[in-house]
């Protein structure tokens, strides 16, 4: 055993011992340090441990668009995302997408803009704004060409966008077309019948309740919807016809609500060719860096949105509403 070891851990002898006062105050001293070096030890342990997650909370709900300035020094090809339902307070809002836009097409270093889109269409409302902006933007920066790249599924209102770029491209099995306007209701009103249940329903204006769905629809709303309808159909077909001009081939069934795969909708005039947003970016801008200009929800945000349209749809069955959609 070491000596010196097992004379340190000894406590003071007592009074008697003429050592005594010097021993004990040693030891008081030297059981301060040790307690200090715990808690020192201790303290900056924590002190890491919430430095980590405080930056692991950042990375997650900082958006990932506030971090592609680092990679903004050379020339490159811009890519937004127009993804899912077109419609205000949605990842494919006109606010996002146009904000999108404008950063891009001002970056000094921008070569090209891929719009690379996968969306079942939306609000014909929200489709024109972001329309009505690339078509501004190519004007004011014509030496940056715009492109729409189609993922799965370009759509209505999707297509309503795309449109307005220089070329669209498009994988073998997308699905492009759908050049229409809907509006989705239910009539209820023989089941409400069928249960004994009487429909109270007062309104202030003789059509204020027009397409409720536990009341008959008149033939005068049917045919007052359907020229609605009819107005903002012909208004996408204006939009169709301005962006691709004489590339179609096909006749008015074009713009019968149908949709084509990616290899008809080449032969029919609706897409330019096959290609992918990389092949797009490196063979035909001439950039193969991406960068990615899309305007991203934070976490929070998205998560709200998740839990509020699953409590819809689980709660009240609600799959559309009683408004003009591009879908």
């Amino acid at each position: 055993m070491n000596l010196k070891f097992w004379q340190r851990k000894q406590p003071p002898a007592g009074p008697g011992d003429p050592d005594w006062e010097k021993a004990l105050v040693t030891q008081v001293v030297q059981d301060s340090i040790n307690d200090r070096r715990s808690a020192r030890r201790w303290g900056n342990t924590f002190k890491l441990l919430t430095f980590l997650y405080l930056f692991a909370l950042l990375l997650i709900l900082r958006p990932l668009d506030s971090w592609k300035d680092l990679g903004l020094s050379e020339e490159h090809t811009a890519l937004i995302e127009v993804k899912g339902v077109i419609a205000p307070e949605t990842q494919a809002s006109a606010d996002k997408l146009v904000t999108a836009l404008r950063e891009a097409f001002e970056d000094e270093n921008t070569k090209g803009v891929i719009l690379r889109i996968n969306s079942p269409g939306g609000s014909p409302v929200q489709a024109g704004y972001v329309n009505d902006e690339i078509r501004r933007l190519r004007e004011k920066h014509p030496d940056t060409p715009v492109y729409a790249v189609v993922a799965d599924l370009c759509a209505s209102g999707g297509y309503y966008i795309a449109v307005a770029a220089d070329k669209i491209y498009v994988d073998k099995a997308s699905l492009v077309g759908s050049i229409g306007v809907r509006i989705d209701a239910f009539g209820l009103e023989e089941a409400m019948e069928n249960l004994g249940i009487e429909r109270r329903l007062l309104t202030a204006g003789e059509n204020k309740g027009i397409l409720d769905p536990f009341s008959p629809l008149p033939e005068n709303q049917r045919e007052f919807l359907q020229a609605v309808l009819n107005q903002l159909h012909a208004q996408f077909i204006d939009r169709v016809r301005e962006g691709r001009g004489d590339r179609l081939k096909g006749g008015e069934e074009l713009f019968s609500g149908l949709f084509w795969s990616g290899e008809q909708s080449i032969e029919l005039g609706l897409a330019d060719a096959l290609g992918s947003s990389s092949y797009v970016a490196r063979e035909v801008i001439g950039a193969e860096k991406i960068v990615e200009f899309t305007k991203k929800r934070d976490l929070f945000a998205r998560l709200a949105d998740r839990l509020g349209a699953a409590l819809a749809e689980g709660l009240l069955g609600v799959t559309g509403g009683a408004y003009p959609m591009l879908r």
